[in-house]
C-alpha cells in the first residue's frame, strides 16, 4: 500500500507541476519547475508539502 501511495503521489504531483507550470507561463511569471528524477522523488516523498517547496526553491533562484 505504500508503493502505491507513493506512485499515486508521484503521479498526481507530476500533473500538478505541469498545471502550475502552465499558469505560471499565461500570467508571465518566470517560475518553472521541470520534470526529472529528483522532483518527482521530491514530490512523491513530500507530498503537496514537496510541490510547494520545489516552487519556493524555484521562485527563490530568481529573486
Amino acid at each position: 500500500m505504500k508503493i502505491l501511495n507513493f506512485l499515486l503521489r508521484v503521479v498526481f504531483g507530476a500533473i500538478g507541476i505541469q498545471i502550475l507550470n502552465a499558469v505560471f507561463i499565461s500570467q508571465n511569471v518566470a517560475v518553472f519547475v521541470g520534470l526529472n528524477a529528483v522532483t518527482l522523488l521530491t514530490v512523491g516523498s513530500l507530498g503537496i508539502s514537496g510541490l510547494g517547496l520545489l516552487y519556493g526553491i524555484a521562485a527563490f533562484g530568481i529573486l
